[in-house]
C-alpha cells in the first residue's frame, strides 16, 4: 500500500483497492506517505553527513528509488546498508533490485524479534558493530501493537549499537487531526482507515507525542527534536529536489490534497505542514 501512496508501480490490485479505501476515509494518508519519504531522505543525509557510514533499515518495504543506500552514497560512495523486512513479497523485490549492489544486504526477519535481526549472518557480514550505525525505524512502529512492547524492541535493537550511532524514527499520529479523542469517535475518518488496515496483516496503532517519545529513551534527540515530519530540518531538502523515481513516472498521486506541492523542496516545507500526520525525529546514542 505504501508504494501505491507514493505513486509507485510495484503493488498489486489488492493493495490498490485497500489503499483507495484508506484514502476515502483519510485523504491525507497519501501526503503523509510523501512527507515520510521526504523526511527519510533528509535524515539519511543528516546522519551520513555526521560521519555514519552504516545503516540498518528495518521495515524497508518494497525498494523505491532513491533508496537509503543511494541517498547515503551521494555523500559517501562506501556507505553500507542492510535492509530488513518480514514480507516475502518485499524479499522477492529486494533480491531482484539489490542484486549486484555491493555494500547492501537483505535480511528476512521480523521487527518483533530483534535478536533474529542482530544475529543474522547477512547483517553481521555487512555491518561492523564496532563503528556507529544508523538504525532506521521509519513508519514501521505503528504496526507494532502495545502488547508486543515496541519500546522494548527499540531498546533491544539499540543496546548492541556503539556510541555515536543514530536512531531515525517516524510514526503516524492523530495529534495533527484533532487529537486522540477525535480519532476515537465512531464517525471519525481515522476509525474507518484503521479498520481497513485491520483487515490486512498490518493493523495500525496510533500514538500521541508522549507515546512516540518513549522510543527515544536512552538517546539524545537532535534538533529540532520530535516534531511533525515536515518540520524536521526542511533545509536539508534541496530546492530542486525531485520526488521518488516511481512518482516521477506516475502522476497518480497528483490528485491528493497537497501532493503536487511535494515535487520540490519548497513544497516539502509548505505543502505538508497542515496534513502530514506523523511525528519524526533523529537521535544520537551517547
Amino acid at each position: 500500500m505504501y508504494d501505491y501512496y507514493l505513486g509507485g508501480r510495484d503493488n498489486y490490485e489488492v493493495d490498490r483497492h485497500a489503499a483507495e479505501e484508506v484514502l476515502r476515509f483519510a485523504p491525507s494518508t497519501r501526503v503523509t506517505a510523501l512527507a515520510n519519504r521526504a523526511f527519510m531522505r533528509r535524515a539519511v543525509r543528516a546522519v551520513v553527513g555526521a560521519g555514519v557510514r552504516q545503516i540498518i533499515d528495518i521495515g524497508t518495504g518494497i525498494p523505491t528509488s532513491p533508496n537509503p543506500h543511494e541517498i547515503a552514497r551521494e555523500i559517501d560512495p562506501a556507505a553500507r546498508v542492510a535492509f530488513v523486512d518480514n514480507d516475502v513479497i518485499v524479499a522477492t523485490h529486494a533480491d531482484a533490485k539489490l542484486a549486484g549492489e555491493s555494500g547492501t544486504a537483505f535480511v528476512h526477519a521480523d521487527l518483533r524479534d530483534p535478536r533474529s535481526i542482530l544475529e543474522s549472518p547477512a547483517l553481521r557480514d555487512l555491518i561492523d558493530f564496532g563503528e556507529p550505525v544508523a538504525l532506521m525505524l521509519v513508519a514501521v512502529l505503528h504496526f507494532v501493537e502495545d502488547a508486543a512492547d515496541p519500546a522494548g524492541i527499540v531498546a533491544a535493537l539499540g543496546e548492541g549499537l556503539p556510541s555515536g550511532s543514530h536512531l531515525i524514527l517516524s510514526h503516524v499520529t492523530a495529534d495533527f487531526h484533532g487529537g486522540e479523542q477525535e480519532i476515537a469517535r465512531r464517525d471519525d475518518p481515522g476509525v474507518g482507515a484503521r479498520k481497513v488496515y485491520e483487515r490486512t496483516a498490518a493493523a495500525v496503532t496510533l500514538r500521541d507525542r508522549n507515546g512516540v517519545a518513549r522510543f527515544f529513551e536512552g538517546w539524545d534527540l537532535l534538533e529540532p527534536g520530535l516534531v511533525q515530519a515536515s518540520a524536521w530540518r526542511p533545509e536539508l531538502e534541496p530546492e530542486d529536489a525531485g520526488h521518488d523515481a516511481a512518482e516521477a513516472e506516475d502522476g497518480t498521486f497528483q490528485d491528493a490534497p497537497g501532493a503536487a506541492d511535494a515535487q520540490d523542496g519548497a513544497g516539502i516545507r509548505a505543502g505538508f505542514d497542515d496534513v502530514a500526520a506523523l511525528y519524526a525525529g533523529v537521535a544520537r546514542k551517547p
